[in-house]
């Protein structure tokens, strides 16, 4: 066999299998699932469902045996007292559908998802995906571009022309700001592969090893780096054309994390510089700010300011929502009022519709009382808290897969940064995404501890 021969069963066996070979054909729809996931949700969904239900009937007693899905049983039996108490029942029953079923999800993926190899395999799937839903968007921005109405019968998207709302580009997504959160996961994932790609390069030139997998490498070792180059351009683009604040903001955070994690402190400097400028144009003392607007295009310090859309009425600032749904808070600490029940309580109160009070966490304490909302943060911060000191002190975790491992963490990170100001939950595919990131880092975890109690019991 030649070595270009040996090369190919390297690299292109692991993208195909899983470690458990009861798994590989779940496994299989599930990368087939997320990869059709974000252009064809209806077709992606029911390919996840099979790798959910596929899984759980063969890892059942794997999954009941994982100690961080009985904090999630006990957060979904919240969930559904809240539902008993809830002020409008139907209401919280239908919101049951968007926790329950990803609580299921979470269990089943973070048995199915077990190795940085397969988180490698999800991150070449989402990034590679995402340009094509920016493709869509810019069409949608620039050249009016819309799908004819069987499009959302058959493959369960809808893309409106001028963007939803009109001016900002929303895509396959139902409004900007849900395309915003999907593309900061595909950004900040495509910018851990880009890193990871870059070392590579820098090693193979230097003595011919590759520490990690990519299938584009199958044809150019420097095929896979200029075509993340493309997609961590295409993201950002995209990111800008949301004209979401919220995203801005955590994509130039992500930016300074993966910085700082690399230690380029030149990089750190420039990105500290940049921000400081727009937020200078923004809100600086009006001689400052104008010495800065100059070469800051207005684009980005009047949507930070606000001045973009002045006299915006009270009921849609961020500020009311977040007090109004504190004050639900205080009123029901323990049972909370019930989910989806925010909307129509706002609407009685401020005579306005409102979908959420763009605050996750704040929502949930005032729908579902604090007990639930104390527990789903304890254990989203169990996960990340167990990832980092995955990261920082295994042993039995490679040195070429920490980079990998560690930019899930910062995916995790930057979704709770995301839903402080914003909420995630109420479209299919963000949310199922949020879940997915979450049940990688989980099942990961689990893995590498096992083994090393395993390791452990042999010295």
């Amino acid at each position: 066999m030649t070595n270009d021969k040996k090369q190919m069963t390297k690299y292109k066996l692991p993208f195909l299998s899983h470690p458990d070979p009861k798994l590989q054909l779940l496994w299989s729809s599930a990368q087939v699932g997320l990869l059709i996931f974000p252009l064809a949700p209806l077709w992606g969904s029911v390919l996840l469902g099979v790798a959910l239900l596929g899984t759980w009937l063969i890892k059942y007693r794997s999954i009941i045996r994982q100690p961080h899905n009985l904090g999630f049983t006990l957060l979904s039996i919240l969930l559904v007292l809240s539902t008993v108490f809830a002020f409008d029942q139907k209401e919280a029953i239908l919101g049951l559908s968007n926790f329950l079923p990803f609580i299921l999800f979470f269990a089943a993926f973070s048995v199915l998802i077990q190795t940085p190899q397969q988180l490698r395999q999800l991150s070449w799937i989402l990034v590679s995906t995402s340009v094509v839903v920016v493709v869509l968007g810019l069409g949608q921005l620039f050249f009016g571009w819309t799908t004819p109405r069987y499009w959302e019968k058959i493959f369960g998207l809808a893309i409106a022309s001028g963007g939803i709302p009109p001016g900002r580009m929303a895509s396959t997504f139902m409004y900007a700001n849900t395309l915003a959160g999907y593309l900061v996961i595909a950004f900040v994932l495509g910018l851990g592969l880009w890193l990871e790609e870059y070392q590579n390069s820098k090693l193979k030139t230097q003595n011919s090893r590759v520490i990690s997998y990519s299938p584009l490498r199958l044809f150019s070792p420097t095929l896979s780096l200029l075509f993340l180059t493309i997609i961590v351009i295409v993201d950002f683009v995209g990111l800008i054309l949301t004209n979401s604040r919220n995203a801005w903001a955590i994509a130039v955070f992500a930016c300074l994390v993966y910085a700082l994690y690399q230690g380029w402190h030149f990089l750190v400097a420039g990105i500290t510089a940049i921000a400081t400028s727009i937020l200078l144009a923004a809100f600086a003392p009006q001689p400052i700010a104008e010495l800065f607007r100059k070469f800051i295009p207005a684009y980005f310090w009047a949507r930070l300011n606000d001045q973009m859309y002045p006299d915006r009425p009270v009921a849609l600032l961020r500020k009311t929502q977040w007090q109004f749904a504190w004050t639900l808070t205080q009123q029901r600490p323990w049972t909370g009022w019930g989910l989806r029940n925010f909307t129509q309580l706002y609407q009685a109160k401020m005579h306005i519709w409102l979908g959420h009070p763009h605050n996750f966490f704040l929502m949930l304490s005032a729908e579902t009382g604090l007990p639930a909302t104390i527990l789903f943060c304890a254990l989203l911060g169990w996960i990340f808290l167990a990832g980092m000191q995955l990261l920082l002190n295994s042993k039995t975790l490679k040195t070429e897969d920490r980079l990998i491992f560690f930019s899930y963490q910062v995916v995790l990170g930057v979704w709770v940064l995301f839903n402080t100001v914003d909420v995630t939950l109420f479209d299919l595919r963000l949310n199922t995404l949020s879940w997915l990131i979450i049940a990688a880092i989980s099942g990961v975890v689990y893995r590498f501890s096992h083994y090393e109690k395993l390791i452990a019991k042999h010295i």
